[in-house]
């Protein structure tokens, strides 16, 4: 609809971005403003922490510094969308139970039975959401909260999962 033929090529109009870059749900999972002190004085920076999903068994988590958050935003994003991994969903759940430790992040994550639902906190909830795992049950079991080692743990969760 929006492209035009030019010497048999199909080119797009400037400002628009390609079908596939709409097919993801992206989610802000945390803003961090960082200081970094110099001889000079502080100097701030925003880190952002982004999550997509096509909630069909992709999801990926990026983080990146910009100075200002919309910089951080979008280069978060990008960071996502080349991390990217593919998760087994079986019946709407995951194959098999799985633990994964990140740093002091520790993550388990169960499968669960149809009409269950998402039992799963803060993070762990959000990434399973966007891979579009609708069954599941989780617990984080480090004592840490930070976001991104926990989002680090369930991906790397995530990633050992094998179909049996």
């Amino acid at each position: 609809m929006f492209e035009n033929t030019f010497k048999g090529k199909t080119r797009r109009p400037f400002g628009r971005k390609p079908q596939e870059d709409r097919e993801f749900e992206s989610k802000l999972l945390d803003l961090a403003r960082v200081v970094r002190v110099t001889k000079g004085g502080r100097h701030f920076r925003f880190r952002a922490v982004m999550i997509i999903g096509n909630k069909a068994g992709k999801v990926g988590v990026g983080v990146a510094k910009g100075l200002d958050v919309a910089q951080a935003v979008e280069k978060s994003t990008r960071m996502a969308k080349k991390n990217l991994i593919l998760v087994p969903i079986l019946k709407d759940t995951i194959p098999h139970e799985v633990y994964a430790k990140y740093s002091s992040a520790k993550v388990l994550l169960k499968p669960q039975r149809r009409g269950r639902g998402l039992v799963a906190g803060g993070t762990v909830r959000v990434i399973c959401a966007l891979a579009g795992i609708k069954n599941i049950s989780s617990k984080i079991l480090g004592k840490t909260g930070n976001k991104l080692n926990n989002a680090k743990a369930t991906i790397k969760a995530l990633q050992q999962l094998k179909v049996r």
